[in-house]
């Protein structure tokens, strides 16, 4: 999905081309300069581009006393864009490194999308399972329906997964792990792929001889860098009690009791290290200053772009803080990281 980003001044226009290109109202216009406050998104199908999220922003040059953090909800928009669409002067955006294309008066939406389309970056086509499939495997999904799973649904990287196995010409099987047992009765996978916070039962009740990863690594693969999250997930060993730890989603969701960024990780951590400084950052508020941190772990950004998972990377190396993600972070405070199969 590709996500495009409309930065200006104040009254520029951003709102009223974002929905011409959208066909219908995504943002309020007004002649009232700062009428746009917070970002506004709009996912969308867009002729020659495919799926796209639009994303209109405040204006950066708002100067009322609220110009300040909209400018910064503004910049953090950057870390998500693979396109940033300038209307008048924008200065910020320019320095970004973000791939640019300036609105011209009076051009029409299709010649905007040609211009957007020539500009996108090269995105290489990345497989979920990575190497760990090629064809013809049998495939076991453990997939634990506790009190975080969506009522009546599977969460979006199962359903991603088990489409990637099909079209890959694999055969997905699924079961929870109290089935999971009964399940090897029948049939030796060739691969099992389940929930990270049931490593170790799983990994308790399946043959050692029968590679096993998780959802989480898998989105860590084909959304991050697994070198630097491989690095970020060894560096827990050396953490000291007393330190600041970063938990960050790139969603937002109301926690449960059960919630593994909010409790379960951090148990794990101050079990095993001690006494901790655990900060949380959801959504677009991942920090701009990183430093004291000693580590950063990432969700596995299921519903984020790999744009935002780089660029929040990019950001912990330049600070020099180890980063790394739930799966890796989980697998190696449980002593599972030599187990599993990296994709």
């Amino acid at each position: 999905m590709i996500t495009i980003a409309f930065f200006g001044p104040v009254n520029s226009g951003k709102s009223t081309l974002v929905n011409a290109i959208a066909g219908q109202e995504v943002s309020l216009v007004s002649a009232l300069p700062g009428t746009t406050t917070d970002p506004v998104r709009k996912r969308i199908e867009l002729p020659g581009l495919g799926p796209c999220v639009l994303i209109d922003t405040a204006g950066l040059d708002d100067d009322s006393v609220l110009g300040p953090e909209r400018e910064r909800r503004t910049r953090a928009i950057l870390d998500e864009a693979d396109v940033a669409v300038l209307l008048g002067p924008a200065e910020l955006v320019e320095k970004s490194g973000v791939s640019i294309v300036r609105y011209r008066r009076g051009e029409s939406v299709e010649s905007l999308l040609e211009r957007i389309a020539a500009v996108i970056p090269a995105q290489e086509e990345k497989f979920l399972t990575g190497r760990l499939v090629s064809g013809g495997e049998v495939v076991l999904l453990v997939m634990p329906q506790d009190s975080e799973a969506p009522k009546g649904r599977l969460i979006l990287p199962q359903v991603q997964v088990i489409r990637e196995l099909l079209d890959r010409g694999c055969t997905p099987l699924c079961c929870t792990p109290s089935s999971l047992p009964g399940v090897l009765g029948r049939v030796k996978p060739d691969l099992v792929i389940t929930d990270s916070q049931v490593f170790k039962a799983v990994n308790l009740t399946i043959p050692a001889d029968i590679p096993l990863t998780s959802f989480s690594i898998l989105l860590a693969g084909a959304k991050g860098d697994m070198d630097v999250f491989l690095a970020g997930a060894r560096a827990i060993a050396s953490i000291k009690p007393g330190s600041r730890v970063l938990i960050a989603e790139a969603c937002t969701h109301v926690p449960d009791t059960e919630d593994i960024g909010r409790v379960k990780i951090p148990a794990l951590l101050r079990r095993q290290i001690g006494s901790l400084e655990v900060s949380m950052a959801a959504g677009n508020d991942f920090p701009e200053d990183l430093g004291g941190y000693s580590l950063i772990i990432h969700c596995g950004a299921c519903v984020a772009s790999s744009t935002l998972v780089r660029a929040r990377i990019r950001r912990a190396l330049a600070a020099g803080v180890p980063i790394t993600n739930y799966g890796l972070a989980i697998a190696a405070l449980q002593g599972m990281l030599s187990r599993l199969s990296i994709p």
